[in-house]
């Protein structure tokens, strides 16, 4: 049954649908979009004036700052980036984690005209060679790099040093008295001026820069208000860690705590068993009214929810929804986390990209089911173009990117002729005959193959029943078989899963796994069976483009870089290591 509380938390669904003679859907929301801000920086300035003691943002080491705060704060910043010579063709890079020195930065450039660009602290922290970095610089010619913390991110600094000046502190920057060039800088930022460079995660190539306008970000915020009409009249409240230099978390999440007047706990933790303590810490402290995760931190979420009913107690407390996007969330994961969340809180997700600033789409219902990313939202229209035998997801609206900075041909290329954002996602329709049922997630167009038989594998529906096949002992893995006569996979452990299913690794998470296998294959056709299943010990490789900084594991990058391993699960007689289904 639906409650008065679910009644006021998600708007009706209403989507009109057109069929086109060449099998094209189009799906667009009878909602006509509202009017919204001309830009993020307006709208910080005109909360700091209704509201400048209430709290913007907290981080764990006990500093806080309200909205007031922020406002005095980025305009002594904007000040000083003017002064440095920054505009909108020498934008700043940012090499720094979630802070409040790094919410301040980004609002100071925002109120300068000035674009940002966070990037992955991965590619600085992590990587050895920094040449992504390096990349990125020679690409987008920042007129200056910030970070933090000048000793942990030296080795980045240094990689760029012969070619973008370094600058000033935070406190040197916020030290700068603001003048009237402020206020000018500020009229002068509108709809179509450049808030921020953003970048895709490489998941099928070398990172492109996202040209992200203030349209974007502030229509996008309106679209998804008028899903979530309760943000209205209920300031959001937050716990998150999701990076800033991701789509996600830089503008899905902190424009909702901007434009809404929420507050933002910083969660330094990380969707990994030694950081996530960090992430219970926070949610224990600042129990969130809406909470958004990606499925690797809902699969460590879970087991915590289910041992220790009083966290549990506090954690839904005052939640309005559940939330995941990024990635797919297997359907054993779902169950779990169904059985453990109060009745009257709904599971949501949504989809979208950098390119779309970033929401698309959104379930908006409480109906519904795993795997669901909902209808367009007000202002967006989606077509479903027929590519092979799947249907692309391509969108068009205010939300969408003009383009990538310095890259005419990707950008010409990532349109259709109507216009429409070719997004390389595939959709299908829950019910044919019913568009507010919404779409179902089918794949990415490019990871798809075929078998030597002629038959193609669903790469995404195939790893995420995997995984769900393996009770959650399976963290990620990668499908092989391009060519091939079956389909198999390498694969990462999660260790603690493995410990409280199966007992540890060795011999037991060997016929777990085998075990996983038998059930997965059973009564299944070649397309959706796994044969043989290889452990990977190393970890993904973020300088060879094997994951990003959410935890996207990059199937092609993977696939090629450990080209032994694959040729180990087809060897013939079995390689002793692989693992093979239960009989």
């Amino acid at each position: 049954m639906t409650t008065p509380a679910q009644t006021k938390l998600f708007a009706r669904p209403r989507i009109a649908l057109e069929r086109r003679q060449d099998g094209a859907v189009v799906l667009r929301s009878e909602e006509p979009l509202g009017a919204h801000e001309r830009s993020i920086a307006h709208v910080v300035r005109r909360r700091a004036e209704q509201h400048p003691e209430r709290m913007l943002a907290t981080q764990p080491d006990g500093r806080a700052i309200t909205f007031g705060e922020a406002q005095a704060q980025a305009d002594a910043v904007a000040q000083s980036l003017l002064d440095l010579g920054l505009s909108a063709e020498r934008p700043l890079m940012v090499l720094s984690g979630n802070s409040i020195e790094h919410l301040v930065v980004m609002l100071a450039c925002f109120t300068a005209g000035v674009p940002v660009m966070p990037v992955s602290v991965a590619y600085s922290l992590m990587s050895k060679d920094h040449e992504r970095i390096r990349a990125l610089a020679a690409l987008c010619s920042p007129g200056l790099v910030w970070a933090e913390d000048a000793e942990q991110f030296g080795p980045a600094l240094g990689a760029l040093e012969e070619t973008v000046p370094r600058a000033p502190t935070f406190a040197e920057l916020a030290s700068c008295t603001p003048g009237p060039a402020v206020d000018q800088a500020l009229d002068a930022v509108g709809p179509d001026t450049v808030a921020k460079l953003l970048f895709t995660s490489g998941s099928t190539g070398a990172p492109k820069a996202v040209i992200n306008t203030h349209r974007m970000l502030c229509s996008n915020q309106q679209m998804l208000l008028q899903t979530w009409p309760f943000l209205a009249d209920e300031p959001p409240v937050l716990v998150d860690w999701l990076p800033w230099s991701h789509t996600f978390g830089g503008n899905h999440n902190v424009n909702q705590v901007l434009v809404h007047g929420g507050t933002l706990h910083i969660d330094d933790g990380k969707p990994v068993p030694a950081l996530f303590g960090h992430t219970l810490a926070a949610l224990r402290e600042h129990p969130p009214t809406v909470y958004y995760n990606v499925p690797a931190g809902y699969a460590l979420l879970v087991p915590e929810l289910e041992r220790d009913p009083d966290f549990a107690a506090t954690f839904f407390s005052r939640l309005r929804f559940v939330f995941y996007a990024a990635a797919a969330l297997p359907q054993a994961l779902w169950d779990r986390l169904r059985a453990v969340t109060p009745d009257h809180i709904p599971l949501t997700a949504s989809w979208g990209t950098t390119e779309t600033a970033p929401g698309a789409t959104t379930a908006h219902f409480t109906s519904a089911r795993c795997g669901c990313i909902g209808v367009p939202i007000p202002g967006v229209t989606l077509k479903l173009a027929p590519v092979g035998d799947k249907l692309e997801m391509r969108v068009s609206g205010p939300n969408i990117t003009p383009g990538y900075l310095g890259d005419a041909a990707a950008t010409a290329a990532a349109f259709d002729d109507e216009g429409f954002y070719r997004t390389g996602d595939a959709g299908r329709l829950v019910d044919e005959d019913d568009p507010n049922q919404g779409l179902m997630f089918d794949g990415r167009l490019a990871e798809d193959f075929k078998l030597s038989n002629g038959t193609f594998v669903r790469v995404g529906a195939l790893k995420g029943a995997l995984v769900s096949a393996s009770g959650g002992v399976l963290s990620d893995a990668v499908i092989a078989g391009h060519d091939q006569p079956y389909a198999a996979a390498l694969a990462w452990v999660n260790a603690d899963e493995a410990e409280r299913v199966c007992g540890g690794e060795g011999e037991p998470l060997r016929t777990h796994l085998a075990g996983a296998l038998a059930r997965l294959n059973e009564g299944a056709g070649s397309a959706k069976r796994i044969e043989r299943l290889l452990v990977l010990d190393e970890p993904a490789s973020m300088d060879a483009g094997e994951i990003t900084d959410k935890g996207y594991v990059n199937q092609r990058a993977v696939l090629e870089r450990r080209v032994e391993l694959v040729a180990r699960l087809y060897a013939e007689p079995a390689d002793p290591d692989v693992i093979m289904p239960a009989s």
